[in-house]
Formats: structure tokens, C-alpha cells, sequence
């Protein structure tokens, strides 16, 4: 049966110079996570101004400006911290160690855990529907994937299968505040897609008025952004790989990406 119990409130915490922190409360239980925390303080802000309580962390992979906030609210809160099995040797202390197909418990809410591998090995997603939310950190984000520090492009091409194979309609809260730059690199890729160009006016206006870009919609990405239009043979003719897989036109993609 469906869900009919109160929508669950999300909350975008900028952290850093270009980091995203997300806080998700569940309205039924009380139940309060972020997921992942780059710097405590904004987040301690954001909790103290809604007057919540921090039941859960979830951590979506181990980089510093993910998990640095992490030991200090965990002291100062109690909270649960949910992460990744296979990288759990390189996370804080972790109370659950999660793999693929595993799930978050938050209150009444259920996330589903994603193995995204590629921008490092051991990073996860986590998809919560009742939320209509799926949380990419910097698997895929606004126009955008991470870059491959760790894992292959055939891995991270899997990954972002796995991801757009969600509903259209699914919320995607990235990790970080790269948008203006990777529009100007998907403009290269297809400039004549008219998804984008609408897109583009949208996105320059947010940020001229200092908005956020995230979340952004899964059926904005599938539309727009270039490293989830692998398979698109527009782009592969574009890119002089008429023909060619799917995979070997997204690493080529991502390799433009790289030096762009």
C-alpha cells in the first residue's frame, strides 16, 4: 500500500566553500539525519533552528569534506552513523555497515542503499522513496558526475545506470556546487539541445541570485546531463564515436571533463 503518513521535510546545508549537507526528518516519527557533514556547524545551525534532534548520520563515502563534521556531532548528538561496509576502514566509526540492497532506517522511513562506485571505490547512494529523494553525494550530480579518483569509467557508467533507472520525477541531492562549470562543459557536448539551453537560463539565474542548484530532478539529468546521455548517438556522432558503446563514450566524456 502507499505511504500516507506526513512527507518527510528535506533541508540543503551549504558547508564549506561549495559542499552540500542534507538534513531528512521524518514528520511521523520525529526522526532527524544528515547525510554526509563537510563541517558541523552549519548543520548544528540548521538543526537548532528547526528545533530537531540528530537521530542518524549517513555517509556516502570517505572524503574529508564529507565526513570532517562527523566525530563532532556524533559527541554532541548521540547519533547512529550508517556507512559503507567496503569502506569502512578509511570512515569514522561506523554503527552500521551497509552494502548494496541493504536499508537506512530513519523513523518511518526506509532508504535504499546503492553501491555507486566509481569516483571512489566503496561509495554509496541512498534512495529514499518515500522522500521521492535520492541522495548521490558525487556519484551524479547537477549536469555533473565525480571524477574518477578510484574506480573505472565501467564502473561509474554502471553506476549512473543504476541511478537513472530511479523514477523521473526522484529529487537528486548532490554534494556540491558545481553547476555553473559543468554546464559550461555540457554546453560543448550538446550545444544544440534544447533541454540544456533552458536549462542553462535557469541555472545562471539561481546562482546570480545566490540559489542553490540542488536538488536538482532525475528527469532534468536524463534530459541534460551529458554523462548520463552516453547512449545517445547524437552525442556519440558528435564526439566522433558514432557507433561505439555507451561506456566508451561516457570515459570519453568524462576524460574531456577532466581537462576542460
Amino acid at each position: 500500500m502507499p505511504d500516507t503518513g506526513p512527507a518527510p521535510e528535506i533541508v540543503t546545508i551549504p558547508c564549506l566553500k561549495d559542499n552540500y549537507a542534507y538534513l531528512l526528518h521524518d514528520r511521523a516519527t520525529g526522526a532527524t539525519a544528515v547525510i554526509d557533514v563537510p563541517d558541523a556547524a552549519p548543520v548544528e545551525a540548521a538543526l537548532a533552528a528547526r528545533g530537531w534532534h540528530l537521530t542518524d548520520i549517513v555517509i556516502t563515502h570517505h572524503h574529508w569534506d564529507h565526513v570532517d563534521g562527523v566525530a563532532a556531532l556524533r559527541a554532541a548528538s548521540g547519533a547512529r552513523v550508517w556507512g559503507a561496509a567496503a569502506d569502512a576502514h578509511r570512515l569514522p566509526p561506523l554503527d552500521h555497515a551497509l552494502t548494496e540492497g541493504d536499508q537506512v532506517v530513519i523513523g518511518a522511513l526506509r532508504g535504499h542503499v546503492i553501491d555507486v562506485s566509481g569516483h571512489t571505490i566503496g561509495h554509496i547512494a541512498c534512495h529514499f522513496p518515500q522522500a521521492n529523494a535520492v541522495f548521490t553525494a558525487d556519484s551524479l550530480m547537477a549536469l555533473g558526475c565525480g571524477r574518477l579518483f578510484e574506480g573505472t569509467a565501467a564502473q561509474m557508467w554502471d553506476s549512473l545506470k543504476k541511478l537513472a533507472a530511479l523514477p523521473p520525477e526522484t529529487l537528486v541531492c548532490s554534494g556540491h556546487e558545481y553547476t555553473m562549470s559543468n554546464l559550461r562543459f555540457a554546453r560543448t557536448i550538446e550545444p544544440g539541445n534544447p533541454a540544456l539551453i533552458s536549462r542553462g537560463m535557469k541555472i545562471e539565474a539561481a546562482r546570480a541570485a545566490d540559489r542553490p542548484t540542488v536538488p536538482s530532478v532525475l528527469s532534468e539529468e536524463l534530459a541534460t546531463n551529458p554523462f548520463l546521455r552516453a547512449a545517445d548517438p547524437g552525442i556519440a556522432q558528435h564526439l566522433g564515436l558514432a557507433g561505439q558503446a555507451p561506456v566508451d563514450v561516457f570515459a570519453r566524456i568524462r576524460s574531456l571533463k577532466d581537462s576542460f
